[in-house]
């Protein structure tokens, strides 16, 4: 009877075991370019160094418990054992030095991973530039260079640099590939940037890392790596499109909405992305100064 409750034991664990591990094939453990694998490559070098204090903590704690059982009439018993020199040297030791290799690998990354350093390929490869605006509750993409845009999916070729401009025209947001990488806050009327590049070709998912209202949850975009001729046949078929992103047509998609399907549009109103930003930039002057005269006790009489 218990080798029976033992196996299934066993495999229960090996079942749950095989269903988390499942989870790693995707996201940040699962690089699509320089940027992830660097990343990945921080996040297990960190989970090792740490280990080797979490390791022997969780296996002395096992000895210890077996060692001095109350059935082990042989262990030794000291209840006036209070300092032992070597024992505090180990215990203080290995974690500074543990913490100090995690600072200066931190120092190093946090500079070489710079989301706003541009990347560069070995064919020098000109980035494409694509301007992100998060809405309530999904995704637009300007592509400046091309006169298009497209609402929850975003394309780009392979081994080419791909400079995002991040902005929100609603609550603080997040934008995040995991499998590209590095994710940036998108804030209203301001302009952030991350740089990012994939190896190979596939869809990989997109998503908005920071909660922003009931929609939250629904607000996924797929980012398409494609080969050159795929994306100029992506870029056509978008222009193709029976829709025109004007100021009207943006003032109707900009309202609150979920689990809105991907959306194509031929043309962009000239300067969309920067007149967004421009909008609560001359809104927070306003506050500003409002606040200022609120100090200063003058009142503003236009």
């Amino acid at each position: 009877m218990k080798k029976t409750k033992c196996s299934a034991f066993v495999r229960g664990l090996s079942m749950a075991s095989a269903i988390l591990l499942s989870g790693c094939k995707a996201g940040v453990l699962d690089p699509k370019g320089p940027v992830g694998h660097d990343e990945r490559t921080l996040i297990i070098t960190a989970v090792l160094l740490m280990l080797v204090v979490v390791i022997p903590v969780i296996v002395m704690t096992l000895v210890f418990a077996w060692k001095y059982r109350a059935s082990n009439k042989k262990a030794e018993y000291k209840p006036n054992w209070a300092h032992s020199t070597k024992i505090e040297v180990i215990v203080w030791t290995v974690p500074c030095i543990i913490i100090l290799i995690l600072g200066t690998l931190t120092w190093i990354t946090t500079h070489s991973l710079d989301p706003f350093k541009p990347l560069e390929t070995a064919d020098s490869q000109k980035p494409i530039t694509i301007e992100v605006v998060a809405l309530d509750w999904k995704w637009l993409f300007i592509y400046p260079e091309q006169h298009i845009a497209t609402v929850n999916q975003v394309a780009f070729p392979e081994n080419v640099p791909v400079r995002f401009k991040v902005t929100s025209d609603t609550v603080m947001n997040s934008f995040f590939i995991p499998q590209l990488g590095s994710q940036i806050y998108a804030m209203a009327g301001m302009q952030t940037e991350v740089n990012l590049l994939a190896h190979e070709t596939g869809a990989f998912d997109g998503m908005s890392a920071h909660y922003s209202g009931e929609g939250f949850s629904h607000m996924n975009f797929k980012a398409l790596s494609q080969t050159p001729s795929q994306f100029n046949e992506w870029i056509n078929k978008v222009k193709q499109a029976h829709r025109e992103l004007d100021q009207n047509s943006y003032d109707a998609l900009a309202k609150p909405s979920e689990q809105d399907p991907v959306a194509y549009y031929s043309s962009v109103k000239p300067d969309l992305f920067k007149s967004i930003v421009m909008n609560y930039m001359n809104t927070n002057s306003d506050m500003a100064s409002e606040e200022m005269q609120s100090d200063s006790g003058v009142t503003d009489v236009r």
